[in-house]
């Protein structure tokens, strides 16, 4: 799914594609995509762009008369930008055609869960918001108060969209090794000092990626074409078997329904292995405690 520093570069481009211009029509090639009916969408077409921002994990586009276009890729959706009178592929969820240019949604796979909602003053987009601070701007005791405000593992608090704004699990994985620190740790058990390393390692993770992304992005003519959880520059995250790039100890991974969490025993448990809830189960006795009896 992409996350702060992917929306946050997506936005970028498409403020600078989009600057005063005109949403000419609408096409939803899916009738799935588009998940509200109030206003019409139609009632979007002729106006003129005013605004890009993130929202969470979304990207709205703001229209005069105080519309917004939020879309959510959720994990397999992507963005693409043709040339103005290109046609999207036949596989393309949703059309919006500008003057500038026209902005396609597609999303792999079969699922659909990619959507496009149409809301219409700035309170019904401020209630679409899951209410997370901006990772980015809380100082430490914003930060720690939200981290603290449920006793949860600090993998399941940081992709908490409650919590914290626009950070999944690619980019979890990637702060919870920053700082050193085991993924099932529980948020009230951290002291100071493990509080001020995740704060820190939120930042830099974060601030690095979206600079990395936009200097992709630029060198390919100023729009993110390749959008991807897995990068072959991150640490621990898609990296499972790979040896950590600090210790050089082969990355971990807990497994669970359509996620998994990427460590380093080494450098984030003290040599521990997290139990796997498949294959523990799976080997009971004979699983390995550590990253040596493995």
């Amino acid at each position: 799914m992409p996350e702060l520093p992917d929306i946050t570069v997506y936005v970028e481009s498409l403020a600078a594609k989009l600057a005063g211009a005109t949403l000419q029509r609408v096409r939803v090639m899916n009738p799935f995509v588009l998940r509200t009916a109030v206003p019409p969408i139609a009632s979007a077409e002729g106006r003129r762009v005013t605004g890009l921002e993130r929202l969470g994990k979304r990207v709205a586009i703001t229209l005069e008369g105080d519309l917004f276009l939020v879309i959510h890729l959720m994990i397999a959706g992507r963005l693409q930008w043709l040339a103005a009178g290109a046609k999207p592929a036949k596989s393309a969820l949703l059309a919006l055609e500008f003057d500038a240019g026209t902005l396609v949604l597609t999303e792999a796979g079969t699922q659909r869960r990619a959507s496009l909602h149409l809301l219409a003053g700035r309170e019904a987009l401020a209630a679409a918001d899951p209410g997370g601070v901006e990772p980015l701007a809380a100082d430490l005791a914003t930060f720690a108060e939200r981290l603290k405000a449920e006793n949860h593992t600090l993998k399941r608090a940081l992709t908490n969209p409650r919590l914290f704004s626009g950070i999944g699990n690619a980019y979890s994985d990637e702060i919870l090794h920053r700082a050193r620190l085991s993924p099932v740790t529980l948020t009230r058990a951290l002291d100071d000092a493990a509080l001020q390393r995740l704060h820190a390692a939120t930042r830099e993770v974060l601030l690095e990626w979206t600079e990395r992304l936009r200097d992709e992005a630029s060198k390919a003519g100023g729009w993110p074409k390749k959008v991807s959880a897995f990068h072959p520059e991150m640490a621990v995250h898609g990296r499972y078997g790979q040896p950590c790039p600090v210790c050089g100890t082969p990355v971990q991974r807990i497994v669970h329904a359509d996620n998994e969490t990427n460590y380093c025993a080494r450098c984030q448990t003290g040599g521990k292995l997290l139990a796997d809830r498949a294959l523990s189960r799976l080997l009971k006795a004979s699983w390995p405690k550590t990253i040596d009896d493995l």
